[in-house]
This record gives C-alpha cells, sequence and structure tokens, in this order.
C-alpha cells in the first residue's frame, strides 16, 4: 500500500497553534476520563442493587446488563473508525459524548431490568466512540516519537473517572442514582465545550487532501504489510480488555465474596485504579525510551504475577492494598501500551481504523471478562477461580505480544 501520510516537515509546518493544542489534550482525555466512570459506575453499584434487590434484580441480572453494556460499547468501537477516517475526528467524537450522556441520565429512571439493560446497551454506542477516537486525536497531536506516552496520558483520564466514581459510590451508598445523574449532566457540558473549542486533527487533514486517504477499507489492514501486527494487536487487546473490564466490573464482588466487607471491597477499586493512573504515566516514559514492544511484554508477565497473588485470602490490609495497587499499574497500562502500539505502527491514513479495530475486536474481550467472571460469582466460585482465569488470560496476552513485529512496514505519520 503507497503511504499517504504527510511528511514530517509538512506535518511540522501545519501544526496547530498552541491554544489549539491545549484544547485538544483537554478535551480528549476529559472524555476518556468520563468513559472510566461510566465503565465502572456499574461495577461499583452492583453489590448495592443486589442487595436491595433493585427492580428484583439478581446476580445474573447484573451479568446481562454488564454484557449488554459491552456489547453496544464493541459496536460503538468498531463502527467509529473507518467513519473518523473518512469524516473526521471531531464530529464524530461530540456526537458519541452526546448520545451516551443522554442515554445515562436515563437509567435511573428505568421501570424494569429489561429497560435498564438496553438503556445501558445504546450508552455503549456512543461510550465505545471515544476511547478510539481521543486517542487518534492524541497520538496525531503528540510526535511520533511520543506516542507512548500520548496514548497513556489519555488513558488516565480513564482511571481518573474510576477513581472519582469509586469516591462517590463510597458516600453515596444507596443513593447510587447520583452517579449516573453527574455524568450525565457532565458529559452535556463537554460536549457543548467541545462543539466550541476542540480543532479537528491537523494529521486528518493533511492526509485528507489526497482522494485515496479518504477511502482506505478495513481489508487494508488484512494485507501482508499490517497483517502480523493485525492478528497480534487484535490478540492482545481481546485479553487486555478482557482483564480491565474484568476487574472493573467485579473486583468489589470478588473481594466481598473473600470475605471482605463492602466498604473494603469497593476501596479496593479506588486502589486499582489509582494503581492504573501511576501505571500509564510510568508505563508511557518507559515505553518511549526502551520501546513499546519491550515494555508491554514485561507489564503483562507482572501482571500474572499480581493476579495470582490476588487468589490468596490476605489477612493484612496493607498486603492487601499493595497487590491491588501493583495490580492496576501493571494491568491497566498493558492494554494502554497494546493502543500506543497501534497508533505508533500504522500511518495516519488508516490510524483511526487501526485503532478502532483494536478496540472494537478487543471490547469481545471487554464482554468475556465480565461474563465468565459473573458465572463464577452465580457458581460460588468468584475467589478464587476468577482470580487464576484473569491470570491465564495475562499469560495468552504477553504471547500475543511475543507475535508482533518491532518496526512499521513504512515511515510512521
Amino acid at each position: 500500500m503507497t503511504s499517504t501520510a504527510p511528511s514530517p516537515a509538512s506535518a511540522t509546518a501545519s501544526a496547530p497553534p498552541a491554544g489549539r493544542g491545549v484544547w485538544t489534550v483537554v478535551l480528549c482525555w476529559i472524555t476518556v476520563m468520563l468513559e472510566g466512570y461510566d465503565l465502572v459506575v456499574l461495577g461499583a453499584i452492583i453489590p448495592v442493587l443486589l442487595r436491595t434487590h433493585h427492580l428484583g434484580m439478581t446476580a445474573g441480572d447484573a451479568t446481562t446488563i454488564a454484557t449488554l453494556s459491552l456489547v453496544g460499547v464493541a459496536i460503538g468501537a468498531v463502527c467509529v473508525g473507518p467513519l473518523a477516517d473518512r469524516l473526521g475526528r471531531r464530529l464524530l467524537l461530540i456526537g458519541s459524548v452526546v448520545l451516551f450522556s443522554v442515554f445515562t441520565l436515563l437509567v435511573p429512571l428505568a421501570g424494569s431490568v429489561t429497560v435498564f439493560a438496553l438503556l445501558r446497551l445504546v450508552a455503549g454506542l456512543g461510550l465505545g466512540a471515544c476511547m478510539p477516537v481521543s486517542l487518534t486525536m492524541m497520538a496525531e497531536h503528540m510526535p511520533a516519537s511520543r506516542r507512548a506516552r500520548a496514548s497513556t496520558l489519555t488513558m488516565t483520564g480513564y482511571h481518573t473517572g474510576a477513581v472519582i466514581t469509586s469516591l462517590l459510590a463510597l458516600q453515596v451508598t444507596d443513593d447510587w442514582e447520583i452517579l449516573f445523574y453527574v455524568l450525565g449532566a457532565a458529559g452535556l457540558v463537554i460536549a457543548a465545550i467541545q462543539w466550541f473549542r476542540l480543532p479537528e486533527s491537523e494529521a486528518f487533514t493533511q492526509a485528507g487532501k489526497s482522494s485515496a486517504a479518504r477511502r482506505v477499507p478495513f481489508t487494508d489492514l488484512l494485507k501482508p504489510a499490517y497483517l502480523r501486527a493485525g492478528i497480534g494487536v487484535w490478540v492482545a487487546s481481546f485479553m487486555g480488555l478482557l482483564l480491565v473490564y474484568g476487574l472493573n466490573t467485579w473486583l468489589p464482588k470478588l473481594m466481598n465474596d473473600a470475605g471482605y466487607p463492602v466498604p473494603t471491597a469497593v476501596t479496593q477499586l479506588l486502589i486499582l485504579n489509582v494503581g492504573g493512573v501511576v501505571g500509564l504515566i510510568l508505563g508511557g516514559a518507559v515505553a518511549d525510551r526502551r520501546g513499546i514492544k519491550g515494555t508491554t511484554l514485561a507489564w503483562f508477565a507482572v501482571s500474572v504475577l499480581m493476579l495470582a497473588c490476588l487468589s490468596v485470602k490476605m489477612d493484612s490490609d496493607l498486603l492487601l492494598d499493595a497487590v491491588v495497587f501493583l495490580t492496576g499499574v501493571f494491568v491497566f497500562s498493558a492494554q494502554v501500551l497494546v493502543y500506543a502500539y497501534v497508533t505508533h505502527f500504522y500511518p495516519a491514513a488508516v490510524r483511526g481504523t487501526a485503532l478502532g479495530s483494536a478496540s472494537g475486536i478487543g471490547r469481545i474481550g471487554s464482554i468475556v471478562g465480565p461474563s465468565v467472571t459473573g458465572a463464577l460469582v452465580t457458581a460460588g466460585i468468584g475467589h478464587p477461580w476468577g482470580f487464576y482465569f484473569f491470570a491465564a488470560v495475562a499469560v495468552l496476552g504477553f504471547a500475543a505480544v511475543l507475535t508482533l513485529p518491532r518496526r512499521a512496514p513504512q515511515p510512521v505519520a
């Protein structure tokens, strides 16, 4: 495939003014923060929903709702990539934020488990589009030598949102509806700001000057130059997202089943995501200096060890906090480093499609993770078998990263 990416000189010459660049960084980061808030909120409130039997909800119902939410996210992620490469990043991102915000506001008004699940499904469509578009815009805002940090910096927003959810969940207890109202209102405010302040990606604008760049099909990712990387990225993303979503959805319940009280269990979700923020900052810096592939391998390897440790009941709260924190440090940033690899490996003309496919296909893992873990919880063996399952998944993620080529087949835009 002939590269349609702009030369480094032209990219530098057309770099956005400093003020516009700041708006891109801030608004993409906040968008991912809102997604992190939303995707963790269900895990934070599941113990309350089951304890109060809200709408007659059972553990099986909670698993179905979590699964349908992620089905919507997967569909949104797969569909947005080609659209963003054809129509632009800006409008796709704003529309996605509006969609998930409106349907999130409606969730507390659901009159049945079915309606609750359908609202989460539709919200997921918008939610799934937000992350790949935000990551693409941030990567295209940075020079190629800093793309790992661009991805990990953006994803600190996800775990910051998760931390905010955990803190609020500890405060509102049974008044869980507040969590959804806060998110929906905040999303609509951010969408309005994006409309007036978010610029289009300069790399997309430059690539768009070639008509061929607007018609790159998904099938180009299956050509020999990209096939090996594509398969490895898809499998690694599947495993990484399985871990991220499985842990964020069910960790409080797994901890509760292990004998820890509910406040302690929810606190572990907070500690996990604080570790995620630290890991992302650390992982991006190490990957840009030492190489993305090698760093990702190391991160998955340590994840295996930490997840295995969580299967053991710990009498020391300090030791438990340390293990959960380190789990967040390595598990969550391992997944994001896979995205960083994509933004570095693929040229601008197909970058949105490649990242959308990695996110979308990987989201199948985000569906499998909560589903399998939910089944283990329902069977009464969530602890320790949930953590055995997660450790095995991390091993498979490590193996997938091993297959990735170290260098792109053509210059990176």
